[in-house]
């Protein structure tokens, strides 16, 4: 079984950068591109349990800032499970995070995204 404890250097400068944009959009209030690059950073950090762990307190709260009950409750659930599947290697790639969609469900990953998780 493998263990995931630490990101790579390369993906983590892509974490930070998605974490970068995510708060420009958020500081200037455009909140559909903020999600965005929160999502992005999830897709990013989810093998990790670290940043993993983040991106859904950061998306716990962003649903809290826009009073989204749904999107509250679907990150509590998945702050309380998410690091630990990670730190087994057991998530579902390509899964953006958010309580839009089911926490086990794999999607497609982004181009750019899968270059940077193929390289080493």
């Amino acid at each position: 079984m493998k263990f995931n404890t630490k990101i790579p250097k390369h993906l983590k400068q892509a974490y930070n950068e998605e974490l970068k944009h995510y708060s420009f959009y958020l500081e200037n209030k455009q909140y559909t591109n903020a999600w965005y690059h929160l999502e992005r950073s999830h897709i990013i950090g989810q093998s990790y349990p670290i940043e993993h762990t983040y991106s859904h307190w950061l998306m716990l709260k962003f649903g809290l800032r826009q009073k989204d009950t749904k999107e509250v409750f679907g990150q509590i659930i998945r702050l309380l499970v998410g690091g630990w599947k990670s730190f087994i290697d057991h998530v579902p790639l390509g899964n953006t995070g958010g309580a839009n969609v089911p926490p086990l469900k794999r999607m497609p990953i982004p181009n750019d995204i899968e270059t940077l998780l193929e390289s080493k």
